[in-house]
């Protein structure tokens, strides 16, 4: 298996968080749980070549599920909260709990051909790159609102009510910028991003109580911890760690 995962270029990092390509030829056919991680991604299909279709999935709020057979070769965008709508000028709510074709939202041919035409793994990021910063201009910009929040979030783990003190606006004007710009509430995202920060610890086999674990990642207790863990996977942390393998949020169906 051959699997790459870089940061844009430096003008991209604003929009876009990781570019990746994987190769996976020999895995054996099953079905995984893909779980939602907090942000858009464009996923680029390339074992049928040109013919394929690159994706947006939008936001979700519970694991999707795929077959190992479709990652033979596929490359992927993963961007920032945010970062989506300023460079495709699209509300993100709009794709919450959809995948639609990236050609429906701008010309894709030109990405396929140059993804499918790059020699190696960082010939085809670097292709997926190069077609980002083609989107990118100077009147791309991201909402200050949207940043200052997820700053506080991350930084301070303030609460929505909290956050919209700090930034000087309402609850509720957030709470609708923050859903159209980012695909999701701030409530919502906030749960997901804590969701993700337990599935990393599970996932580099942290020997740690769950008590403490629940505590570490923001929850009240530890049956919020494993309440909303089986919301958003499915499963329980302890199925979780028995079943996930390379990557943290893809976790193999019984």
């Amino acid at each position: 298996m051959i699997y790459r995962a870089e940061a844009p270029s430096p003008v991209m990092r604003p929009w876009v968080r990781m570019l990746w390509y994987c190769r996976a030829p020999r895995l054996p056919h099953r079905r995984e749980r893909v779980l939602p991680n907090g942000s858009i991604e464009i996923v680029i299909p390339l074992a049928r070549g040109r013919s394929a279709g690159a994706m947006v999935v939008g936001q979700r709020t519970r694991y999707a599920v795929v077959e190992t057979a479709d990652m033979e070769e596929v490359a992927g965008i993963v961007t920032q909260p945010g970062g989506f709508a300023a460079l495709f000028r699209e509300r993100a709510d709009l794709l919450f709990e959809r995948s639609v074709a990236l050609d429906e939202l701008r010309p894709a041919q030109r990405l396929m051909e140059s993804i499918c035409d790059a020699m190696g793994p960082s010939g085809k990021i670097a292709a997926m790159d190069s077609f980002l910063r083609g989107l990118w201009g100077d009147r791309t910009r991201r909402s200050v609102m949207v940043d200052e929040a997820v700053d506080l979030f991350r930084r301070n783990g303030l609460s929505v009510a909290a956050c919209a003190r700090s930034i000087g606006v309402s609850e509720r004007r957030l709470s609708q910028v923050f859903r159209e710009e980012v695909g999701v509430t701030p409530v919502m995202w906030r749960r997901i991003a804590r969701f993700q920060a337990a599935a990393r610890a599970l996932h580099r086999r942290t020997d740690i109580p769950w008590a403490t674990l629940a505590l570490d990642c923001g929850y009240y207790d530890q049956s919020h911890f494993a309440r909303d863990f089986r919301a958003f996977s499915g499963i329980d942390p302890t199925t979780y760690s028995a079943r996930s393998g390379v990557w943290q949020n893809h976790v193999a169906l019984a």
